[in-house]
């Protein structure tokens, strides 16, 4: 990576040794200053892997949200391999009583929803942009119905589960993502999604990263 020198104006690169830290000129002159992070896009390096985490939640003080699992959109084989995970995970929600609530896309339909993880009657269903908070009743249900930590799962990783997820965490919410019941049209959106639950500052100190078998109940 190429910095400029405050103090003396000069571009240099930085290395980092240990506890010996020190300022190397690159020499490459006033062409670097120029770069964006497009320029270096394929020079970034990726993030080692998050750790996924075993989590027991509280099933009288917790929720699952499905958002957006709609069939019209849910085609994709990402999406599709998405749904028997959150299926399993929706059973145990149901068999420890825990509150599930649904969202949909402003065009969709309870209808729409995969049938293997349908909604019951009694459920709740939102419907609203990504951010399946705004202009919707949802922090009205999860609050009559106590919930501190919500569950999230479902279509798009990038999308509704990203930005409902940070708006869920700004409202105070502790916020569990299972990596498997989440999902993107291609892998990088659900890669950038995980990165950002865990170093979003937003996001960062409520977010836990999990998978659907490593979530249990008491």
């Amino acid at each position: 990576m190429i910095y400029r020198c405050p103090v003396c104006g000069g571009w240099y690169e930085y290395y980092s040794h240990g506890h010996n830290e020190f300022w190397l000129q690159s020499g490459k002159g006033a062409e670097i200053k120029d770069q964006t992070i497009i320029d270096e896009w394929n020079s970034v390096s990726i993030p080692p892997a998050p750790t996924l985490h075993s989590i027991t939640v509280d099933p009288k003080t917790s929720a699952l949200l499905i958002l957006d699992m709609e069939t019209t959109i849910c085609n994709h084989h990402r999406c599709i391999d998405s749904i028997s995970k959150i299926n399993k995970l929706l059973t145990m929600s149901r068999d420890a009583g825990m509150l599930v609530v649904y969202s949909l896309t402003h065009m969709g339909k309870p209808s729409d929803i995969s049938w293997q993880i349908a909604p019951l009657p009694c459920d709740p269903i939102v419907k609203s942009n990504v951010d399946k908070f705004y202009n919707t009743n949802l922090e009205n249900i999860l609050q009559a119905h106590c919930i501190k930590t919500v569950l999230i799962t479902g279509y798009a990783a990038n999308g509704a589960v990203l930005h409902t997820a940070t708006s869920a965490a700004f409202r105070g919410y502790d916020v569990v993502v299972p990596v498997d019941g989440i999902s993107a049209n291609n892998p990088y959106a659900e890669q950038y999604t995980a990165w950002h639950m865990l170093n979003s500052p937003g996001t960062r100190n409520r977010a836990t990263l999990t998978k659907t078998n490593l979530i249990t109940t008491h």
